[in-house]
């Protein structure tokens, strides 16, 4: 069908004749394939036969997302599996056809002829392995499903299959749009690999813009009741780096304006973000090899998921890139391109269609490296760049967003140093006075109030009977008075928290904590207190 892409089969994989087989994708352990001209009429007279296999030990599971053979005897136009045991078919007409089928084996042999007829799209048939239960086909759309939440497997091969998505990965997309399709334009999957997919289902908004994605048009789309959204690891920030000093290029263009200024097309002025012309090489040749390039420093090593590109941005500029490589590189090391999972070769990536319009596209797996090279392959009239780089920051010893302990003032963790942290870290704003033991064990502090009363209330029967509100000289001289470590000062106001062991009748701990309310300050004060003593206080504020 117009605009299909030919795609390079592994031979270890599949094998076969014929020239009856049109859109073919395969993968380890997925795979999509169709009739010829799907989902046009299939043509006259052919023979599609291909053997398509799954790791050994693994079973293969066959999913058929539409098939449309015209005739009813299946005499001479025909769908059928073969295996080593077994055969499954011949399907054609009208006849009741299994959406899905588990073979018992990791190999089978697709067989579809076709005789003289007039209509008819074909088949459109998806493969993976028994690890992947929950494939789906290329076809199948979000309005299929009435769950808010679920996760699909989708195979390797649905980017060219013919259906329209309308949205993007940030405002989400028509529940209308085909969910494969709509994975690989977000960058969930890639279209040669296949993946598993988590959807989010939510109500619709009122509409859906377009952006050119991962080689996939997305189109503008009209309100909807509900649309989706896929769950992602995080990682798609834009990361920063500076005009000056961090962005250099190969060479760089100076034009001059209707008033005879001189306009310096500089790669200071290749960030997306910023307003005015971008960056443009020096070289307007379209007949030399590629050497011009846009090298970005982002100051440290970082994870980089992908990458947004426009053009001049100025309309009467009309300068794009229409394709580039990626090449990268960290501190001390040697430049590397950018390449392909499936075969290991330099990856081209679709840039630009026009001089205004932002592309994306992303990096599965992740670039890590301090250092990006955009290396132009093709482009329109002249080299111009502005760009966008997506990512996240790395921790030590992985690549997952985590935050871990660094020291003891910013965790209340007393775990191991590279424990990763579960608990709040507490603002500055916290007072650093607070006993960790109060944070942590509030009941402990309950129960300590409790005594404390008790002693407060035991000592003012004494001071009662007594008939001295001091108790006696020697009282003051020994025990607990001649224990205080401090003196007390004045404040506004006061609070404290005791340690207390109520089986044991030794010196007890009693952090005192004050809080001057004017000047913000915060002391901390302690007091060894005998239990066998008195507490004593005042309304003054002493205690």
């Amino acid at each position: 069908w117009p605009g299909a892409v030919a795609h390079a089969c592994n031979p270890s994989t599949l094998g076969g004749r014929g020239d009856g087989c049109g859109h073919l994708v395969t993968y380890q352990d997925s795979g999509t394939m169709t009739s010829k001209n799907y989902p046009g009429t299939y043509p006259n007279h052919t023979v599609c036969e291909k053997t398509i296999t799954v790791p050994k030990g693994k079973r293969l599971i066959l999913r058929l997302g539409d098939l449309d053979i015209e005739s009813q005897t299946c005499a001479s136009d025909y769908l059928l599996f073969t295996s080593s045991s077994d055969q499954y078919g011949p399907y054609c007409g009208s006849m009741t056809v299994p959406k899905e089928l588990l073979l018992n084996t990791s190999e089978v042999t697709v067989r579809f002829e076709s005789g003289s007829h007039i209509s008819g799209r074909g088949f459109l048939l998806t493969y993976a392995s028994s690890d992947h239960p929950d494939l789906i086909t290329c076809l199948e759309r979000a309005s299929h499903y009435l769950k808010t939440e679920y996760s699909k497997f989708c195979p390797a091969g649905c980017r060219d299959v013919a259906g329209d998505i309308s949205g993007n990965m940030v405002d989400g997309y028509r529940d209308t749009s085909l969910l494969c399709k709509a994975a690989i334009h977000a960058g969930i999957i890639a279209d040669e690999l296949g993946g598993q997919i988590s959807v989010l289902q939510r109500k619709g908004i009122s509409r859906y813009e377009g952006i050119l994605a991962n080689g996939v048009l997305s189109r503008d789309g009209s309100l909807s009741d509900k649309r989706f959204l896929f769950t992602s690891n995080g990682c798609s920030r834009s990361l920063s780096f500076e005009p000056d000093g961090q962005i250099r290029a190969s060479s760089s263009w100076q034009s001059v304006n209707e008033s005879g200024d001189q306009v310096h097309w500089s790669p200071g002025q290749a960030r997306l973000q910023d307003q005015g012309p971008s960056w443009a090489s020096g070289d307007s040749s379209n007949n030399h090899k590629p050497r011009e390039w846009l090298e970005i420093d982002l100051g440290e090593k970082k994870k980089i998921t992908g990458i947004r590109t426009t053009g001049s941005t100025q309309s009467n500029f009309n300068f794009y890139v229409k394709s580039f490589v990626m090449n990268f590189k960290n501190n001390n090391s040697k430049w590397k391109t950018y390449k392909g999972i499936v075969n290991n070769e330099e990856k081209v990536f679709q840039g630009n269609s026009n001089f205004r319009d932002p592309v994306q596209n992303n990096f599965i797996p992740p670039i890590v490296a301090r250092y990006v090279r955009v290396v132009p392959q093709t482009w329109h009239q002249r080299i111009a760049l502005k760009v966008e780089l997506i990512g996240c920051q790395i921790t030590q010893g992985n690549d997952s967003l985590v935050w871990r302990k660094t020291s003891q003032s910013t965790s209340v963790s007393t775990k191991k140093e590279d424990e990763t942290i579960t608990r709040p870290i507490p603002s500055e704003e916290t007072s650093t006075g607070i006993n960790i033991t109060t944070v942590a064990i509030p009941l402990v502090l309950l129960v300590v109030l409790v005594f404390a009363g008790m002693g407060i209330f035991a000592a003012f029967r004494k001071k009662k009977k007594k008939g001295s509100p001091y108790g006696s000289a020697e009282a003051q001289k020994t025990d607990c008075w001649k224990q205080i470590k401090y003196p007390f000062a004045r404040h506004q106001s006061a609070e404290f928290t005791i340690s207390y062991d109520n089986e044991k009748e030794m010196t007890q701990k009693l952090d005192l904590i004050t809080s001057d309310m004017a000047g913000k300050r915060h002391i901390s004060r302690t007091v060894l207190l005998d239990w066998r003593c008195c507490l004593w206080g005042r309304e003054t504020g002493e205690k």
